[in-house]
């Protein structure tokens, strides 16, 4: 990886009032006497000068007397426009208190009062409007060493639907966990809204809303949109890699199959979750000692989080020889209209039909899982308390460790709370969440649930192409971090219910990650920068500590 450089390598070091504007170079009262001589900031700062220990202390302070999440929410965005370097130390000693509060479930409300907390732009906002002239919009932005977009178009933010504009809290989001949890330097990064409108009735008639007012782009315009997008980026931020972000699924799935050979790009939603999720059920694994060529996964709901977690335990189970139609029939999905079987080919879209099995139509999730006695429930179709205690207690009739994994956020739309899986299973259940649960008392013992959150594996797979400048994003990528992923959680933890480990070890996970991702992009002949003798150690050496530089 090249070296982190700070803004100071692309133009000279402003003075005064300028530099404390700054934000990726701002200290505040951590300025030495000698700095505010030399920089003209004498008496724009109050005399005493203090360490970032000492701050660190008064903005936790400040963080817990807020009332609520949203207010704390707004303190850490406010604290990261003014002071980059303290908000990612807070953060980054905080993580397990903050990451609920800076990313899911408080980010979905964020978003969805965005226009009435809006403060002070950050990232791009890129309109249909701005056709023809994206490049000139892209190189507005100040930085020019970008390496890493995470770019969304606000149509399916988290479980709540189409927020258009006002999803910019979650490229926002993202990047901040890339700095914090993988240690991207934070002037590499860039989020970008494509506003190309929204069809959202009540966001349209919000007296605050950001975005224009009008109804989403379709068809050839957006494709050519999107086209432009692409291409202008490669242009003004060569080898950048292109994170995409919470798009509807048609958009989706049709951008990743466009690009994803052209260009260095993934989708979270559907690869990164994939990912997460499968370095999770492996873990499970650890705990039933089950074979993964034994296992029958149900998937309700068949968007882009099932059918791209279906996609890499099929390529898993591959691995381990097993058939490729026969991997696939490890998977089975209840859509809205029941179970994907092969009677319903006509009428389902391409991405499900490697899914669309011979087998008797069932008319939902509780008949699935009668009928198909599955090993794992895996919930990520955003409906809130759809694994009812009786279908728990069915999991844990056919199986003596269900696997329960309730994917859906923010926590209103979780299938089921850690608490009812625990009850409804007498305690058996293996379960992971999309949102946070604390632990739980029962028989006993407290069990852990664990969180299936794609902060485990996207910023350690972005950290990894971006140190070996990897020219494309591939899906062995993701198994591999799912691989090293499952192996990080301790035995302890396992054994306390846990699935992933303590997001207090995230950054360590994250370079294991990042090795691993970077070992295939050089098996695959995908590298531009040289291969060192301990790539690992080479990652690790590299990444940005949120930690004050001397300026004079």
């Amino acid at each position: 990886m090249r070296t982190p450089i700070m803004p100071t390598g692309h133009m000279p070091l402003p003075r005064g009032v300028a530099l404390l504007n700054n934000s990726l170079l701002n200290k505040g009262t951590s300025y030495t006497e000698r700095e505010r001589d030399a920089l003209g900031l004498r008496g724009l700062l109050p005399p005493r000068v203090f360490s970032i220990e000492e701050q660190v202390v008064r903005a936790v302070g400040n963080f817990r007397r807020k009332s609520n999440d949203l207010e704390k929410y707004i303190f850490l965005t406010t604290l990261q426009a003014r002071n980059e370097t303290l908000f990612f130390r807070v953060l980054l000693e905080n993580l397990e208190e903050m990451m609920p509060v800076i990313y899911t479930p408080t980010v979905g409300q964020a978003c969805l009062e965005f226009g009435s907390i809006f403060r002070r732009p950050r990232g791009l906002w890129i309109s249909s409007g701005d056709r023809g002239r994206i490049r000139e919009v892209l190189r507005h932005w100040p930085m020019t060493d970008v390496r890493l977009i995470v770019v969304t178009d606000g149509e399916r933010i988290l479980g709540l639907g189409d927020l258009g504009a006002d999803g910019m809290g979650i490229p926002i989001g993202k990047l901040s966990l890339y700095t914090a949890c993988a240690g991207v330097h934070p002037s590499y990064c860039l989020p970008i809204t494509l506003d190309v409108g929204t069809d959202n009735e009540k966001v349209l008639a919000e007296p605050m809303y950001i975005g224009l007012r009008q109804r989403r782009l379709r068809g050839k315009e957006y494709d050519e949109f999107l086209d432009e997008f692409v291409w202008a980026v490669q242009d003004v931020f060569p080898g950048c890699l292109i994170q995409f972000e919470d798009f509807g699924n048609h958009n989706a799935f049709s951008l990743l199959a466009r690009y994803r050979d052209q260009v260095c790009t993934f989708n979270d939603d559907i690869q990164g979750t994939a990912s997460v999720a499968l370095g999770g059920l492996l873990a499970a694994l650890r705990i039933t000692g089950q074979p993964l060529a034994a296992q029958r996964l149900l998937f309700y709901g068949a968007g882009e989080a099932g059918l791209g977690i279906a996609d890499l335990f099929a390529r898993a189970a591959m691995r381990e020889g097993v058939r490729e139609d026969e991997a696939r029939k490890l998977c089975w999905f209840i859509d809205s209209k029941g179970l994907i079987v092969r009677s319903r080919w006509e009428s389902l879209v391409p991405q499900k039909r490697p899914y669309a099995h011979e087998a008797e139509f069932l008319p939902d999730i509780a008949a699935g899982v009668r009928g198909l006695k599955p090993t794992a429930l895996i919930g990520v179709a955003g409906a809130g308390r759809a694994f009812t205690p009786e279908i728990l207690g069915e999991m844990a009739r056919i199986n003596e460790r269900p696997i329960i994994f309730a994917m859906s956020n923010p926590t209103s739309k979780s299938e089921c709370t850690a608490e009812e899986a625990y009850v409804g299973t007498g305690g058996r259940a293996i379960f992971a969440s999309g949102s946070p649960f604390p632990p739980v008392a029962f028989g006993g013992r407290t069990l852990v649930p664990g969180q299936c959150n794609n902060v485990y594996v996207f910023p350690g797979i972005g950290l990894g192409v971006l140190a070996c400048q990897a020219r494309r994003v591939t899906e062995d990528m993701f198994l591999a971090a799912a691989q090293i992923l499952a192996g990080e959680t301790a035995d302890e933890e396992l054994a306390s219910g846990r699935v992933y480990p303590s997001l207090c070890r995230v950054r360590e996970v994250s370079v294991r990650i990042a090795a691993a991702v970077a070992r295939v992009a050089y098996d695959a002949d995908l590298a531009d920068m040289p291969a060192a003798d301990d790539i690992a150690g080479w990652i690790r050496e590299s990444v940005f500590e949120p930690e004050y530089r001397e300026y004079v």
